[in-house]
């Protein structure tokens, strides 16, 4: 249900994408710290809004489909900020294709592995890479306008490095349990296609 207070947040956390998104093309000192500012509120949404849904009872098909969605759109158009506007360049553009190619593996293997009813959870392992991501993700935003005593972009780097290395284990943890149901819908089509096919030589 939509007015639940976890798909609220949940909702909020997309709605703050835009605004972050605008708030790059300041291109000031300000306007970088209010998008690191509205980017972890964000991001602290995507750690209660799952505690909410629990402790209250609110979890929901809608609310399974649309936390991951919100999650890839906040980290996928942030990255893809950061990029654009320079605060990631050179080799730290690599765990950020990392990062991003995962996420639309993952949510290619979500989608099929719901055609045949079967879920997908997520690892306490692939939560603690989100938070690693986050972490990283707002550090770089900030980036040189940090403050000078403080390597914040080193932070950042160094966080998004350890970031894609998570999400190549994680990945491959998902990959292999999805491809295990994958391997046994394909053996139940062509067992069904051959049934389906016997009555029809016989007759």
């Amino acid at each position: 249900m939509i007015t639940g207070l976890a798909n609220q947040l949940t909702l909020l956390r997309i709605a703050a994408v835009p605004v972050i998104v605008a708030l790059f093309y300041l291109h000031t000192p300000l306007g970088y710290w209010l998008a690191c500012g509205l980017f972890s509120l964000a991001a602290v949404t995507d750690f209660i809004d799952g505690y909410v849904a629990r402790t209250l009872r609110q979890q929901s098909a809608f609310g399974r489909f649309l936390d991951p969605l919100a999650d890839k759109l906040l980290v996928s158009a942030t990255l893809l900020m950061l990029v654009g506007f320079g605060q990631i360049k050179g080799l730290v553009i690599l765990p950020a294709v990392v990062i991003l190619c995962r996420e639309i593996l993952v949510s290619g293997l979500r989608e099929f592995l719901a055609g045949v009813q079967v879920g997908l959870p997520v690892s306490q392992l692939a939560k603690w890479k989100t938070m690693l991501q986050m972490t990283a993700i707002g550090f770089l935003i900030v980036g040189d306008t940090g403050p000078s005593w403080l390597p914040v972009r080193l932070i950042g780097e160094t966080g998004l490095w350890l970031a894609a290395a998570l999400t190549l284990v994680t990945g491959y943890d998902y990959f292999r349990a999805g491809f295990g149901h994958i391997g046994r819908a394909v053996a139940r089509d062509r067992r069904k296609a051959r049934e389906a096919d016997s009555p029809a030589r016989q007759s």
